[in-house]
């Protein structure tokens, strides 16, 4: 992958990101900025970006997940199809050390926010627990976070990891 694209999605992700925390929606735009660069990255950069069945098969797994989560009340609409569209402009090659990348941040960010939520909430806990009150343990474990944070913050430990810049 090109430093300069790297860098393009790194400051694209520092937008979404602070628009996401301000206001917990990630705009449908964003999507389809990504594909229309992604389609003219193919155009000019045709060597990296293939269009190939195997290219696609990450980013459409993460509109169907995306959707479960979805209705799971676990995720937005918005970051799957963020997810999908940011994962056309990463290389085929690379598409997998960025996803665990991803995967390993998200546990990261989520462990951490459990185990804060522990700690802040711990008497309303106990109560709900002695009460067995399950409503009160879900309003304490049922608060999303904003996701872009965590996507910027994968991508950053991506480029770490995978070196783009060489």
């Amino acid at each position: 992958m090109p430093l300069y694209v790297f860098i393009l999605i790194l400051f694209e992700l520092l937008v979404v990101a602070w628009i996401d925390f301000k206001t917990a929606k990630i705009s449908n735009y964003w999507f389809l900025i990504n594909v229309l660069a992604f389609v003219l990255m193919s155009i000019f950069l045709p060597k990296v970006y293939i269009w190939g069945v195997q290219n696609f098969f990450l980013p459409i797994a993460f509109i169907f997940v995306g959707f479960m989560l979805f209705q799971l009340n676990i995720m937005g609409a918005g970051d799957s199809k963020y997810l999908f569209s940011l994962f056309l402009m990463v290389p085929y090659e690379l598409q997998d050390q960025a996803f665990y990348t991803l995967i390993y941040s998200t546990i990261l960010v989520g462990g951490m926010s459990f185990f804060i939520n522990i700690y802040q909430n711990k008497k309303m806990l106990s109560y709900a627990i002695e009460r067995k009150n399950v409503g009160i343990i879900k309003d304490v474990f049922g608060k999303k976070f904003t996701y872009a944070p965590v996507i910027l913050m994968s991508w950053v430990w991506f480029g770490f990891v995978a070196r783009v810049w060489e």
